[in-house]
């Protein structure tokens, strides 16, 4: 027989102690993520302030932020300047976000997982393999903003220009190319630094990915005579769903606020139609206008926080496994056949 103290000892849980270990977290995601996200909702239904008011009166004005910067304008308002502006504005950095993610995101993801398979590829014998993975993700760690003047310094419009200057010497051009006047070409260069910085970091969790596939579904593909096409899309692709899923919504949640690269890649103004993202769009009209626009400046950023959350939840919902679902609900319904045969069979 087991005394007291062993009985008392078998009911110790020590689940519990792992919250002390996640306060941190919820600690750090309430002041800088939680509260600030109600913060601006607060913000959003709220009247703007000219620049020398010093006390925050907080008059309410309901939805006319949201509507200012997503319906269409009545001509016979008075703020019916205010509102096209805020509407045009939103709407093209809306446009501007999602052409750069996805000329950034689908090459990106395409070289990522060509070098992930080929450093992970057991049959050939890469040379200082550890080395070009050092490199390639070296991008990822330099600041975006060192970056981005790295950018205007290669791709000035005059021809001093790194890329101007070398094109001039080799005779490929007769004159500079106006990189910077150019919207579409501004926004290929911007979408190519991002594929710069982030291929590396994309290309480790792929490679990660796929040194987690058990070994032995590559040898059995090649015994049953599969090639390295038919090994890719059948065995490799499908068992990296939630990698790639992962990828596809912090890529997704990333893309949509960025700011630093494109904000600084517009010398002189960061207004540029063509290059102007939503995060650029929201510090713009809140740091730059007449008043200190916190209503719209506010309902922008919940707006883009509604966007970023519907898209991730979307995307999740497309990837999610069926046969797991059809197999839970499955279980459910032969639970609840088990439950009623036994409450027929006690008589009750």
């Amino acid at each position: 027989m087991a005394s007291n103290a062993q009985r008392r000892i078998k009911h110790v849980s020590y689940a519990k102690y792992g919250y002390f270990f996640i306060i941190p977290f919820f600690l750090v995601y309430f002041i800088f993520s939680f509260y600030p996200l109600v913060n601006t909702m607060r913000y959003s239904v709220e009247k703007n302030l000219s620049k020398e008011a010093t006390i925050y009166d907080g008059e309410f004005v309901g939805l006319d932020n949201y509507k200012h910067i997503l319906t269409s304008p009545d001509k016979n308002a008075e703020d019916y300047y205010v509102h096209a502006g805020m509407r045009e504005g939103f709407l093209r950095a809306l446009s501007n976000t999602f052409k750069i993610w996805v000329m950034n995101f689908f090459p990106q993801m395409i070289l990522s997982m060509i070098l992930a398979v080929w450093f992970t590829d057991a049959k050939l014998k890469i040379p200082a393999k550890g080395f070009f993975k050092v490199v390639m993700y070296m991008p990822n760690i330099i600041t975006a903003a060192s970056v981005a003047v790295l950018a205007l310094k290669m791709f000035s419009n005059d021809s001093f220009s790194i890329v101007n200057n070398t094109l001039l010497n080799w005779g490929l051009i007769d004159e500079p190319i106006q990189f910077l006047a150019d919207m579409k070409l501004k926004r290929t260069i911007i979408a190519g630094i991002q594929i710069w910085m982030w291929f590396g970091n994309t290309m480790i969790l792929l490679m990660s990915g796929i040194a987690g596939i058990n070994p032995s579904l590559f040898e059995a593909a090649n015994i049953d005579g599969a090639n390295s096409r038919q090994v890719f899309f059948r065995v490799t692709v499908p068992l990296l769903r939630p990698i790639l899923l992962f990828t596809l919504v912090t890529s997704l949640i990333g893309g949509m606020q960025m700011f630093d690269i494109p904000y600084l890649f517009n010398p002189g103004t960061n207004r540029s139609p063509g290059t102007q993202t939503i995060a650029a769009f929201i510090y713009q009209i809140y740091m730059e206008s007449r008043i200190k626009n916190t209503g719209h400046s506010g309902a922008a950023s919940v707006v883009l926080f509604i966007i970023t959350a519907a898209l991730g939840s979307i995307v999740f919902y497309i990837n999610r496994d069926k046969d797991e679902i059809a197999a839970k609900k499955q279980l459910k319904k032969l639970r609840k056949q088990a439950a009623k045969k036994a409450h027929g069979g006690l008589g009750l």
